[in-house]
């Protein structure tokens, strides 16, 4: 048997890095991941260490079998692009695959004729039929595991002796799945991974191992190739796997002074955008966000854990500026999560005054008087510096006030009086 060995870690372009391992028996694949694994290895310009790798079966093939697919999302539906010539050189896609809307509206999903038509017009008419029929199956899959993108390249679709058939191989795939879809495929995506799935039916669990969803482990959805996860990161996104509530957190300069502890995906970029239009994209430290209602005790341990990567990085002479913010909450009782982040100011009130740091609040939703005004009351009796705001002031508004000198005295703006 031959195979082909490959690094697993959100790469693209393996084989123009010399990332590729072809026609390899198993002693030589095993040896060829052995020099890499565990070691840094630089891709264009990104410097990362190889941890995963993927061990294939090689597929000999002539190169005029090598096709490309790709199926993506957008509002109107899904697009599904074909060309071709695939493999490392496929060039500008867009420019040169045909390419086919599905509509939203699954009633109106073309016929057989029409995919034929649309996307195989320079491939051989006697693999049409075992075409079509994958591209449809692909396609439902796309759908009932919640992709919103999916590419195959090389698609090797190799004719029978007649040309009447084919035998159909994907030989580099590359996939996102809609992470907020884990509560409705989580199981499907799992039962994927099983051993059953990968062929191993001989694989049984060891004693005392769970296996944790049905048949299959949990997905993960890895950091991009070159960044790892912190352990905070890591400690964050385990909450959020266990919640139906939404907590992320990505570290961008643990040095930095500038720190938000934002409630809500949109706000978080929002306040993210201006915090670097005021010109200070290079001291935003991190990016995150809580929302979906998550509990006083999830928001304390996220609270806490954002606190505490602020005070451990280095005190700054300017001192350093915690962005509490928020939009409109829609049902997250802003009351409930404020005693959280408050439950966590006590815990550090002492180095967060060591440090100089000014607390910035706005919020507004279900509760944020009794929210605003608990605040108000924790940061007067902890000595804090802190200004809050309810919804009279614009979502990001405390960004330039805090940041650019003069702007607060400027401003005239009223806090939250309570």
């Amino acid at each position: 048997a031959r195979f082909v060995a490959k690094p697993d870690q959100l790469i693209k372009r393996r084989g123009k890095s010399g990332l590729l391992a072809l026609n390899k028996t198993w002693p030589e694949a095993k040896a060829w991941i052995a020099e890499r694994a565990g070691k840094e290895q630089k891709v264009e310009h990104t410097t990362g260490v190889l941890r995963q790798f993927l061990v294939e079966p090689f597929v000999p093939h002539p190169q005029d079998t090598e096709y490309y697919i790709n199926i993506n999302s957008e509002r109107r539906g899904d697009w599904i692009l074909f060309t071709h010539e695939g493999g490392v050189d496929v060039g500008n896609v867009d420019e040169k695959a045909k390419s086919l809307l599905i509509p939203v509206d699954l009633t109106e999903f073309p016929s057989n004729e029409e995919i034929a038509k649309s996307l195989l017009e320079q491939v051989p008419e006697g693999v049409h039929n075992v075409l079509v029929d994958f591209i449809s199956r692909l396609y439902a899959v796309y759908v009932d595991c919640q992709f919103t993108y999916l590419e195959i390249n090389p698609l090797v679709v190799i004719p029978n002796e007649d040309k009447t058939s084919a035998v159909v191989h994907f030989l580099d795939l590359a996939a996102k799945l809609d992470q907020t879809a884990d509560f409705e495929c989580g199981v499907k995506w799992a039962i994927a991974r099983s051993p059953a799935a990968l062929g191993l039916t001989n694989v049984a669990p060891a004693n005392g191992e769970k296996v944790n969803i049905d048949a299959g482990p949990p997905i993960e959805f890895p950091a991009p190739f070159g960044r790892e996860l912190t352990k905070e990161e890591a400690y964050i996104a385990e909450m959020d796997a266990k919640t139906g509530a939404s907590l992320k957190l990505t570290v961008l300069n643990p040095s930095g002074r500038i720190w938000t502890l934002v409630a809500g995906g949109g706000a978080s970029v929002v306040y993210a955008d201006a915090i670097a239009s005021a010109g200070f994209a290079d001291e935003l430290a991190n990016y995150g966000e809580y929302s979906g209602a998550p509990t006083e005790s999830q928001t304390y341990h996220y609270a806490r854990t954002v606190l505490d990567l602020m005070l451990r990085a280095p005190m700054s002479d300017k001192g350093k500026v915690l962005f509490i913010g928020g939009g409109i909450a829609n049902f997250t009782n802003v009351a409930s999560t404020f005693k959280g982040v408050i439950r966590a100011l006590r815990d550090y009130a002492t180095q967060l005054n060591e440090h100089n740091v000014q607390i910035w609040v706005r919020r507004a939703g279900p509760n944020y008087q009794e929210g605003l005004k608990n605040m108000k009351a924790a940061t007067q009796e902890l000595g804090l510096k802190a200004k809050i705001f309810g919804p009279e002031m614009h979502v990001s508004g405390i960004v330039p006030l805090a940041l650019i000198p003069g702007k607060w005295e400027e401003s005239k703006a009223e806090e939250f009086r309570g």
